[in-house]
């Protein structure tokens, strides 16, 4: 099996976006690791969330909670449960927001999917609503990363923290499960490592 690196579009006229954007988005983001100190305000991050919550999700639950961690005790907890290797460079970015999926998002569901009356009724059963729950928030956090890059910012990604060390810390009494962190930032001159190489079409997709 081989790998290989694309960063050519060999067909820009199929897609409804142009080159750069797709390149915005996809072909040059990275995961960063480093970043400027330029601070990320409230608006950028309510500009994010706004075009984040378009994104589909099982019976339009939205699980996917944004829990920005913004003062120096949030960030003060928030890092004695971070992996050794994730604390400075979270400790340096200039956003910090943990993913979390709201185990209680059927008590929305009246609203958000108002067609099907029974839709709350269908997730009384803690396990399963939990697994749903959390299912559907690593949907909406895939959106959340590209979100991030269409605002001209790169996204971290960790999942490598105590989530039940975070959920108790900062997330007591709210039915929150911590899945994932993000540092948020413009990434420096050093932010990432060189490129890794992608899977070939004919060796990810599959036709029957």
């Amino acid at each position: 099996m081989s790998l290989a690196i694309t960063s050519s579009n060999q067909t820009p006229e199929l897609f409804a976006i142009d080159s750069e954007v797709q390149d915005l988005l996809f072909r040059e983001a990275r995961t960063a690791n480093r970043f400027r100190s330029d601070p990320i305000g409230d608006e950028q991050v309510a500009a994010l969330y706004e075009l984040v919550k378009w994104g589909p999700t099982l019976m339009n639950a939205q699980p996917l909670r944004l829990v920005v961690v913004r003062t120096d005790e949030g960030r003060e907890k928030l890092g004695g449960h971070l992996a050794e290797g994730n604390r400075a460079k979270t400790a340096s970015s200039p956003l910090v927001v943990v993913l979390a999926a709201d185990t209680n998002f059927h008590d929305t569901l009246p609203t958000v999917f108002p067609h099907l009356p029974i839709a709350r009724d269908l997730f009384l059963d803690d396990e399963r609503r939990t697994k749903v729950a959390l299912e559907q928030a690593w949907l909406q956090a895939g959106y959340f990363i590209v979100g991030v890059r269409a605002l001209g910012l790169a996204a971290g990604p960790m999942a490598g923290f105590d989530a039940a060390g975070v959920d108790a810390d900062l997330l007591a009494g709210t039915g929150l499960r911590s899945f994932l962190v993000v540092n948020v930032g413009h990434p420096d001159g050093n932010a990432w490592h060189d490129r890794s190489p992608r899977l070939a079409h004919d060796e990810a997709v599959i036709i029957r």
